[in-house]
Order: C-alpha cells, then sequence, then structure tokens
C-alpha cells in the first residue's frame, strides 16, 4: 500500500487521484448528513462543522509557520545561536537594509495614491461615454498580465544602448529621447529615479483594478442625488468633489488599502527589472535574498516579521471602515 503515499506510475497516480475525491465526497457528505439530520442545530455547530477543519488547517500552515519564523529571527544566520535582537538592530541601523525599509515606504505611499488617483479620474472621464467598454478594456489590459510578465514588457520600453554611430535604441523611452535631441539614459541603474522607474510598472497594472472597482462605485450613486447636485448649480470639479468622492468613499478606501498591500509585498517587479541591485530593494526581496543567497535564516525572518508586522494595521483599518459600512446600511 505504499504507492498510496509515493505513487510512482501513472497508474497509481491516477489511482489516488479518483481515491482523494472519493474521500472528499465521502467526507462532506457525512458533515452535511451529520448537519442536516437533526432538527434544531444551533448556529454555531453549522458554522464549525463547514469552518472548522480549514480554520485547522490555517491555524497549522499558517500561524505555525509564523510563530516559527518568529522564533527563528532571534537566532543568527544558522539557527543555532540566541543573539535576541541583534537582526532587528542590523536591519535598522545598516545603511543598506536602511535603504529597503526607505524604499517599502516609497511603495506603499506612492502606488496607492496615484493608481488609485489615475484610476478614480479615468473612471469619471469615461463614465457613460460612447466609448466606455473599449476604454475600461484598454485599461484593464494590464490586469491581466503577470507581474513578471509586466515587468519583461517595461525592460524593453527602459532598454538601454550608448548613444554611438550605427547604435539604434531598442527602448521605447531612449529612443524617444534620442528623437528629441537628449542623451539615453539608463532608467534601472540611476538612483534614486530607478525605484521611481520601477513604481510605474506597478502603477500600470494597479490602475485597471482601481478603475473598475471605482466605476462601478460611481454607477452606483444614486440619479436623484446626481438631480439634486445639478439643481443647486454644481458640475465638473464640484460635482467631482462635493458628490463623486464622497459617495464613493467606502470603495475608494477599499482600492487604496488594497494596493497598499500589493504594494508592500511586491516582489516580482523588483527581483525581475533590477535584482534588488542599484538601491532599488524592498522588504520582500531582501527576505528572498538572505534566505535563499546569503542563507541568513535570522535576518531573513526578521525581515519577514517586519513585513507582516506592516501589513496588520492596513487590514485593521480595511476591517474597520467595513465595519462602520455595514453599520450604516
Amino acid at each position: 500500500m505504499g504507492w498510496l503515499l509515493n505513487p510512482t506510475t501513472p497508474g497509481e497516480k491516477i489511482a489516488d487521484m479518483f481515491i482523494a475525491i472519493a474521500l472528499f465526497v465521502v467526507v462532506m457528505g457525512l458533515i452535511l448528513y451529520l448537519v442536516d439530520r437533526p432538527k434544531r442545530v444551533p448556529n454555531w455547530v453549522v458554522a464549525l462543522a463547514f469552518a472548522g477543519v480549514p480554520l485547522l488547517l490555517l491555524a497549522y500552515g499558517l500561524v505555525r509557520s509564523a510563530l516559527i519564523t518568529l522564533w527563528s529571527s532571534f537566532f543568527d544566520r544558522t539557527g543555532d545561536t540566541f543573539v535576541r535582537f541583534d537582526n532587528y538592530k542590523q536591519m535598522f541601523t545598516t545603511g543598506q537594509f536602511q535603504q529597503v525599509l526607505v524604499n517599502t515606504a516609497i511603495w506603499v505611499i506612492a502606488v496607492p495614491v496615484l493608481a488609485t488617483f489615475i484610476g478614480l479620474v479615468y473612471a469619471v472621464i469615461i463614465d457613460r461615454s460612447r466609448f466606455e467598454r473599449a476604454a475600461k478594456v484598454l485599461i484593464f489590459i494590464p490586469m491581466a498580465i503577470s507581474m513578471v510578465g509586466a515587468s519583461i514588457i517595461w525592460r524593453f520600453v527602459y532598454e538601454f544602448r550608448p548613444n554611438q554611430p550605427n547604435i539604434q535604441q531598442t527602448g521605447l523611452l531612449n529612443q524617444v529621447l534620442v528623437w528629441i535631441g537628449l542623451e539615453p539614459q539608463q532608467f534601472l541603474l540611476n538612483q534614486p529615479s530607478n525605484t521611481a522607474f520601477l513604481i510605474v510598472v506597478m502603477i500600470w497594472i494597479q490602475t485597471g483594478f482601481a478603475m473598475t472597482v471605482l466605476s462601478a462605485a460611481i454607477k452606483a450613486i444614486p440619479d436623484d442625488i446626481i438631480e439634486a447636485a445639478r439643481l443647486d448649480g454644481l458640475s465638473g470639479v464640484g460635482m467631482f468633489r462635493y458628490i463623486t468622492v464622497p459617495s464613493i468613499r467606502p470603495a475608494l478606501i477599499v482600492v487604496l488599502t488594497t494596493i497598499a498591500i500589493t504594494a508592500l509585498k511586491v516582489f516580482d517587479i523588483v527581483r525581475t527589472m533590477t535584482g534588488g541591485q542599484f538601491g532599488t530593494g524592498v522588504v520582500a526581496n531582501e527576505f528572498f535574498t538572505q534566505a535563499f543567497r546569503q542563507n541568513n535564516q535570522g535576518l531573513a525572518s526578521a525581515f519577514a516579521v517586519v513585513l507582516f508586522i506592516l501589513v496588520i494595521p492596513i487590514i485593521a483599518y480595511n476591517v474597520r471602515q467595513l465595519r462602520k459600512t455595514e453599520e450604516i446600511r
């Protein structure tokens, strides 16, 4: 029966798949039967029956891993010597790692604000226009591209070649500079502007998400409110400031916090385009570098803990705002 745990042939793997499906059907059928058979079942029993096993697995897979990571952050690179808070002290006092934290803060501030602002303005402009659907598809397409794919596309945009005879620029941005008589630039090497050029990629991806959510929120504004505002003389910027923005405030918060979390854990773009070099490192990439390239498990765990702590207030604020919205309804 060893093939059940370690299948080797295609036949054994197919048999394992059918056994797993059968077990899933039997377990779910048993749960449904036990929950449905008694006439009066407390709600908490029903909730526990369906959510109990997933919660246990989450506790094992996430909480246990989080505690192990926290514990590992107090040891040295080999995990043998207890060094207390030395890894955290190194993180916040070393210039290289301070640059990583500053870059992460720039990402978390710039990406949500700019992506949400561009998405909101775009949603307002195309709202109820003749080409609304085509315009939405155009701005939403980057959302369908993986971050690695988007990074490769933008690497071609930033491609640099020396400005010499018989050498043609292949990067779109440098070709534009040459056309207007300027010298081509190494956009991904020059600090600190290279971080801004990486941020552009994330904004390009996330603007479609912001536009979609905010466009739906704008369309949900009751027509009588809009008509009343117009009768009061509001239009253009006044309508946008006093009617549109306050009416879609819950959607704005969701978009801002969601994009902020995405920016906080950004890894693919930095890894693909610069590898975290030339002063472009962020927390997630530094965690990868320390764990798998420098083999410094203690410092890598400290970066993971800091990343986890930074996400908590954003999620807490998001949940609090959602509760306020539900209370108002």
